[in-house]
């Protein structure tokens, strides 16, 4: 059976019996990228302090539960999984210095979500601060809320899903020279 795809200005095309997206081979644009075989982020990885305190902060504030992890590691840690997701915890003593400060221009983890306040209200009785920021595009409103965890890894809760996934062409592209950056594949770094 043939595969329906969707071209957009010509450069992208999303198959019918997956959601990924992927250059045209014919497009310039985008330095000749090949289709890759990927097909979903399949999990975050976070050392901790204490996997114990993370596991049952990513249980009880955000739903994750605790999956089996390969007996073969044989160092202390924990995987979880939920809205399709993995989140590997792996015990640390040395983890980087717990920031104080919730920065929403700062890296973390995003997951969408379509009651935020229900959230609002989850971390409130839990005790745990948060800020919230709001995305505006035209008539859509994007709602934003960052927290940190126990560890001081940020993570953010929207409605994203607001936001319209638009493919941006070379020439559309508002980063300086990024398409004037040599590639970097087959290239050893040390």
């Amino acid at each position: 059976m043939e595969k329906e795809s969707l071209q957009i200005d010509g450069m992208l095309r999303r198959s019918s019996s997956s959601s990924s997206f992927s250059t045209s081979s014919s497009d310039s644009d985008y330095n000749g990228a090949q289709e890759l075989p990927l097909l979903a982020l399949n999990h975050v990885s976070y050392v901790s302090n204490s996997v114990s305190r993370s596991v049952k902060f990513y249980q009880d504030v955000l739903g994750f539960m605790l999956i089996k992890r390969p007996s073969s590691l044989d160092f202390e840690g924990a995987w979880l999984f939920n809205h399709g997701i993995g989140i590997h915890l792996l015990e640390a003593e040395n983890v980087p210095k717990k920031k104080n400060k919730i920065n929403p221009k700062d890296n973390h983890i995003s997951f969408q979500c379509t009651n935020m306040e229900l959230l609002m209200q989850r971390l409130e009785e839990m005790n745990i601060e948060y800020v919230t920021a709001e995305v505006k595009e035209g008539n859509v409103v994007v709602d934003q809320m960052f927290f940190h965890d126990p560890d001081g890894y940020m993570i953010e809760i929207c409605n994203c899903q607001n936001l319209p996934v638009l493919p941006l062409s070379a020439s559309a592209c508002p980063i300086k020279n990024l398409y004037t950056i040599p590639s970097i594949t087959n290239q050893t770094i040390s």
